[in-house]
């Protein structure tokens, strides 16, 4: 075969062998293999709350869901999965034909191929809100934190609501508090070592994801998050409002607003372990907005 190809190649003129040649290397590696090129996927990061009907859509047209493809809906964060896989799923129902399936491995083997092979090839998966430290426990370690990767690698859109959306982070924010015994969500102080940070899902490696934002100022707690690791981003997303985040860039979409933190200048800790910096990167943002998840 291999000395056919060359007697061909041998056989065109300069001119048609150097056009031939172009439009091969013009085509994507993935395309000449007849596949669709794949790459990083896209994230869409709901802050919690009350999901439209329009946040929904905008969700899906991004995701870019083909006949054949379907939908996953991953319920583990969830004390009520079945109850909230009915709501989400009657509402994916109202923008999609494609199937929609729950996977609840805190019910199933985590191992199980069938379940993860098709997990990997889902172009949606959808992230149930509740707690982010429950889906964690679920996931992390397992094939199925791979195989959500595997997705996101080929494509796929990755979207969550609530702590759905704080597992996009690596450094994923728990919910708690180091230094206080009884929990605030504002936080009455800003102090250094005092949020409790857990592994998230790492899809987003320099952003840290806050939810629920404005409806319950989280501004304390997100920005003492930041200054526990200073080099990343700190995005407070609020509630019926979410980004549709591909690559380093991010797109607000829906009814409320956005804050983007970065790069608290000339850093410190006080006595009793009070923050302290000149001067820090702040944005506001609305439906419709970009930003860029880059410090």
């Amino acid at each position: 075969m291999e000395r056919y190809k060359l007697k061909f190649i041998n056989r065109l003129r300069p001119a048609a062998l150097l056009v031939a040649l172009l439009l091969v290397a013009a085509l994507p590696a993935a395309s000449r293999q007849g596949k669709t090129p794949s790459g990083k996927g896209k994230l869409f990061i709901i802050g919690g709350g009350e999901r439209s009907d329009a946040l929904m859509a905008r969700m899906v047209k991004a995701a870019n869901l083909g006949p054949a493809d379907y939908v996953i809906v991953l319920p583990m964060a969830s004390e009520q999965p079945d109850t909230g896989f009915k709501y989400v799923g009657a509402q994916l129902a109202r923008q999609v034909s494609q199937k929609i399936r729950m996977f609840d491995f805190s019910k199933h083997d985590v191992n199980d191929s069938r379940w993860i092979d098709s997990l990997a090839g889902a172009r949606l998966i959808y992230i149930l809100g509740g707690d982010q430290n429950r889906f964690m426990k679920v996931v992390s370690g397992t094939p199925v934190f791979k195989a959500i990767h595997r997705a996101f690698a080929n494509g796929a859109m990755v979207a969550g609501t609530s702590a759905g959306a704080a597992v996009m982070s690596r450094y994923m924010i728990t919910g708690q508090q180091l230094l206080e015994k009884n929990y605030r969500e504002t936080f009455d102080r800003l102090h250094k070592d005092n949020v409790a940070f857990a592994e998230g899902l790492g899809l987003l490696q320099h952003t840290i994801i806050d939810q629920h934002f404005i409806r319950r100022s989280r501004y304390n707690r997100l920005i003492s998050a930041l200054a526990e690791h200073p080099g990343y981003i700190a995005v407070g997303i609020d509630e019926s409002t979410a980004i549709l985040v591909q690559g380093d860039r991010a797109e607000v979409v829906g009814e409320s607003q956005v804050l983007r933190f970065a790069r608290p200048a000339n850093l410190k800790v006080r006595a009793g372990k009070l923050l302290s910096f000149s001067d820090l990167q702040f944005g506001l943002y609305t439906d419709g907005d970009v930003f860029k998840l880059k410090p």
